[in-house]
């Protein structure tokens, strides 16, 4: 017999107060539909209501099948299309729904994180790395990106620009120009590089050094956090499986909205998600059960 009857038979002994003796002589080859009938129609009135019950009493479920034992719930689950299994997701915690994150390889975790809505993304990323951290560990070629995005209003680079040292901002002048620049200030030399034609105004935002484009872009991020959304989703990932352990990855994962945590789950196999499934509330279990697989509790009961 499987976990589940053999729970069901001995819940109905206790509830319905059969002895060994008659369930031997009487009801060992018989379904649990079959004994609650044969009790009921012999006027046992804990039968008679555990009937009534069946299809309405959650915690008689729970009892039934002893679904606080997750052996159990895995049996039923095991039972179901990957469909029917998706119906129990958005009913569950998100730190049980976390922990199923644990099953994908570290490949197949980045590369749903690079699926991820970007805002979510950054939201991840936030808990892994401070601002700082991530723009010295973006690739040049990101930052180029960051700075030359006309999504970046142009009067905010030139004003943040005044913070690099003059001498940097004149250096980059000079060579995009070819003409001396001297005896300007921090000011007057952004005036200036806002005076550059379009091409000339990109080529000289890469001609910076990597350390003062970390600084400007930083300087930029620091007041628009949703800027940080301009960074490939691919450079992201490059730099946290580089940088971190899938543990402290899974872990930062917890700021995700539990809809797209449901999506990367639908992944899993049927039988890993059972797995994870089952760590769902056992009331709230039961309830979708009578709910939506009314079918089911019948075809185990009639076992």
């Amino acid at each position: 017999m499987s976990l589940i009857i053999d729970s069901n038979l001995a819940y109905l002994q206790k509830v319905l107060n059969i002895n060994p003796v008659k369930y031997q002589q009487y009801y060992a080859n018989m379904t649990i539909d079959e004994i609650i009938e044969a009790e009921a129609a012999q006027g046992n009135q804990q039968a008679i209501k555990l009937a009534q019950e069946l299809t309405t009493n959650v915690n008689l479920i729970m009892d039934l099948f002893d679904l606080a034992d997750s052996n159990n719930k895995y049996a039923i689950l095991r039972q179901l299309s990957d469909r029917d299994l998706h119906v129990f997701l958005p009913q569950m915690d998100k730190e049980d729904m976390l922990q199923g994150l644990f099953f994908f390889t570290e490949d197949k975790l980045m590369k749903m994180l690079e699926e991820l809505p970007s805002e979510q993304l950054v939201k991840t990323v936030f808990e892994m790395f401070s601002k700082e951290q991530i723009v010295q560990l973006m690739p040049e070629e990101q930052l180029d990106k960051f700075l030359t995005n006309t999504a970046i209003d142009k009067n905010k680079i030139l004003k943040h620009m005044q913070s690099i040292p003059a001498e940097y901002v004149a250096q980059v002048l000079e060579q995009i120009t070819g003409e001396t620049v001297e005896n300007m200030d921090s000011i007057d030399l952004s005036k200036k590089f806002g005076e550059l034609n379009p091409l000339e105004y990109k080529d000289a935002l890469k001609a910076f050094q990597p350390t003062q484009k970390q600084q400007l872009v930083l300087s930029l991020g620091k007041e628009h956090n949703e800027w940080f959304q301009l960074f490939d989703a691919k450079a992201y990932t490059k730099i946290i499986n580089r940088e971190k352990q899938q543990p402290e990855v899974v872990k930062a994962m917890s700021v995700i909205e539990p809809e797209h945590i449901e999506k990367m789950l639908k992944e899993l196999p049927n039988d890993l998600l059972s797995i994870v499934i089952t760590q769902i509330d056992t009331e709230k279990f039961a309830s979708i059960l009578m709910s939506d697989f009314p079918e089911v509790i019948a075809d185990i009961i009639l076992k």
